[in-house]
């Protein structure tokens, strides 16, 4: 499933228990991720996931569901 590959990398990303990352968490607000961690991630998710995140989508994209959200529709 999308969002719990999502929820591992962001896990590994921000050195979090993945078991503590909520589907609905908020990547700075929740998570305490700085932009540079968000850049990193969402690299990180376009190599594993095979899709391309415009910058226009990065600006939309704040929590883990969102995220696997618009990775799913990418990848459908």
């Amino acid at each position: 499933m999308t969002i719990d590959k999502v929820k591992k990398l962001v896990s590994v990303q921000l050195n979090k228990p993945v078991e503590s990352i909520a589907d609905d968490a908020k990547l700075i607000e929740d998570l305490g991720a700085d932009s540079l961690d968000v850049v990193e991630m969402l690299m990180t998710l376009e190599d594993e996931f095979g899709v391309v995140i415009t910058d226009e989508e990065t600006s939309k994209l704040t929590t883990i569901r969102e995220i696997a959200d618009m990775i799913d529709g990418k990848k459908a």
